[in-house]
């Protein structure tokens, strides 16, 4: 079971309705996608599974305790944490207030499939499971379309099609991608999430591209990989910039799930230095790349970074701007962050408003 550790101001949370921007959902088994996958690939998860880039779903090494979920969230009646509809909504969406919860699928889903042909089929179930299995029966939830990323002429497709629901509300794209996002070979991902008015959601933990999730091999410890999450986006969001996504795409933006955000005025700063420096090299670039991190990227707050100094905190998102912060809980993992606690700061009614709900519902469309 887990409990909160340190005493907070619950004032800190918005009363009035909140949106979490990382709600994660998995399959019960295999099974649950077979009404929505052909007797082809019903057959090939049967008798081969997957071919994924890591050699196993998931994150192999280092290995996680309880694969990274609450305890609590276990259903009764068997499965993995974010499979049970029922269980979610007392613990999660009733308990807390949640009028939205942007769903990001794990399990099965193609990001991480060799075999592209496999890939494609697992992720067009998948979309159709979101929907029947989700959000039919719980209209607070909304879906994010899943692609793999490395087919992106049948991603710009899948995005195209789905678009049309307007329960699906962004576009979910690994960043442990075979190469950096900003190389053109993504780029029709972005063509058809700006044509469709989605944004892209990018989410670290889980999957692999094959590669290590650091830079300097794999890590020993869980502890480093958690903290990787934020260099490796770190990167990513480098790659979109100097490669010219942005600029490109002027109406495409973009959110950081569950990768910190501290980190981010320190990287512009950073870019704006070497660019002022080298700007020759990226004639494509218009304009300092601080300008496009702050008109194209939004954050998540979970994992929220705690200083000693709450009031620093504050200071950080001054200069990040309280308009790109959303709030998400990463339910039902462990380090879920309940709305009641998770701000050491007093926020005012206005910030309250904006990170708890207005925000995502103007980031989201949402209404």
């Amino acid at each position: 079971m887990n409990a909160p550790v340190l005493e907070r101001d619950t004032r800190a949370v918005q009363k009035a309705g909140i949106v979490d921007c990382d709600v994660h959902v998995t399959q019960r088994s295999g099974a649950v996608l077979y009404p929505y996958l052909s007797k082809r690939w019903r057959e090939h998860l049967e008798t081969f599974g997957g071919h994924v880039r890591q050699g196993v779903s998931g994150i192999a090494f280092p290995r996680m305790m309880g694969a990274g979920q609450r305890l609590d969230a276990y259903p009764e009646n068997g499965g993995p944490p974010g499979c049970d509809l029922a269980l979610m909504q007392r613990q999660l969406l009733d308990a807390h207030g949640i009028e939205t919860g942007m769903m990001v699928a794990l399990g099965r889903g193609g990001m991480e499939e060799r075999n592209q042909d496999y890939a494609r089929a697992l992720s067009h179930a998948l979309n159709d499971w979101q929907i029947e299995d989700w959000v039919k029966p719980e209209p607070r939830l909304k879906a994010g379309i899943v692609v793999p990323q490395e087919d992106a002429e049948f991603c710009a497709r899948e995005i195209t099609e789905r678009a049309q629901n307007p329960d699906f509300r962004q576009v979910i794209v690994s960043p442990r991608s075979a190469e950096p996002l900003g190389r053109k070979r993504y780029w029709p991902i972005y063509e058809a999430a700006e044509a469709a008015g989605l944004p892209i959601g990018l989410h670290p933990a889980a999957i692999s591209g094959g590669a290590p999730s650091t830079g300097t091999g794999w890590p020993n410890y869980y502890l480093e990989e958690h903290y990787s999450f934020e260099s490796g986006l770190q990167g990513t969001v480098t790659s979109l910039i100097f490669e010219g996504v942005f600029e490109r795409f002027p109406k495409l933006r973009v959110a950081l799930i569950e990768g910190g955000f501290t980190w981010a005025p320190a990287l512009a700063w950073r870019m704006d230095r070497a660019w002022e420096r080298m700007r020759a090299e990226v004639p494509h670039l218009k304009r300092p790349p601080s300008e496009y991190f702050r008109e194209h990227v939004w954050f998540t707050t979970q994992p929220i970074e705690e200083p000693e100094t709450p009031e620093h905190l504050a200071e950080v998102i001054d200069r990040l701007g309280w308009h790109r912060l959303m709030f998400s809980t990463d339910y039902p993992h462990w380090d879920f962050d309940d709305p009641r606690y998770v701000f050491k700061i007093k926020l005012s009614d206005a910030h309250k408003a904006a990170v708890f709900r207005d925000n995502a519902r103007a980031f989201y469309g949402l209404g």
